[in-house]
């Protein structure tokens, strides 16, 4: 790891241990995939206290970490609020991207880590939100491009989000990770080793680097640049050993 991953693993060390110090559940920010990463591969023996993860909804890729102590008997809610953000006039509205709602979020000079996924179904968004920022990005946040918005904080128990799929039924001659996933987009094995010796290739929030990597039933695949898959395992297996598989690939 360089300087700055070595930095944030520590600062994970730290929240674990304030956790198992103090008996208190603590929250790291959102993290990235590479963030992630340098989570679920730093040993076990260096956090004083269990983490899980979450990022707002089950499928979330930027997700917090909660630190747990051992004496923990009672129920704890990450501090995430979703804000919807929607046109005022849907008449007059642009088409309005992704990158459009993240552009619009980082001018207001707010940290990417302090918000997580932001979910864009046409004239709608949902974002994310450390909660202690929540209040600031319903209040500043009122126009995206040329498009005039309405943000509002919405509970979490009303989201009931549901992202779209494009199933994938698939035949490949092996179980591993270049196939798979090369089975998903529209690349060869070969073009997909760079991706995943590049360090591309994330496997349920840990980067992967072997080509020949076993996946399991259920694993969130994610390759950057490319999307997101969610690998639901083997339907059968032919006499000449090709395998007929189950993806969904998030749209």
């Amino acid at each position: 790891m360089n300087k700055d991953e070595i930095t944030f693993q520590k600062r994970l060390v730290d929240l674990s241990n304030q956790a198992f110090s103090r008996n208190i559940v603590t929250f790291s920010d959102f993290l990235n995939l590479n963030e992630l990463n340098i989570l679920h591969t730093t040993p076990k023996n260096m956090f004083s206290a269990r983490y899980e993860t979450f990022g707002g909804y089950e499928f979330a890729e930027r997700q917090m970490v909660a630190f747990l102590p051992d004496a923990l008997y009672y129920e704890y809610k990450y501090p995430i609020r979703v804000i919807e953000i929607t046109p005022v006039n849907e008449k007059f509205a642009e088409d309005l991207s992704h990158r459009d709602y993240l552009g619009a979020l980082m001018s207001l000079g707010i940290d990417r880590s302090r918000f997580g996924d932001i979910l864009v179904e046409e004239t709608l968004a949902l974002l994310f939100a450390h909660e202690e920022i929540a209040d600031y990005v319903t209040e500043q946040l009122t126009s995206i491009r040329h498009t005039t918005v309405n943000a509002h904080i919405r509970d979490t128990e009303e989201i009931t989000y549901e992202p779209s799929f494009q199933n994938i039924h698939s035949n490949v001659p092996s179980l591993r990770l270049d196939a798979v996933i090369s089975s998903a987009f529209p690349m060869s094995r070969s073009k997909m080793i760079p991706y995943i010796e590049g360090g591309k290739v994330y496997v349920n929030g840990k980067q992967i680097t072997s080509n020949a990597y076993q996946l399991k039933d259920g694993d969130i695949i994610s390759v950057r640049g490319l999307g997101r898959l969610v690998y639901d395992g083997v339907e059968k297996e032919t006499k000449k050993g090709r395998f007929f598989l189950r993806l969904r690939k998030f749209e």
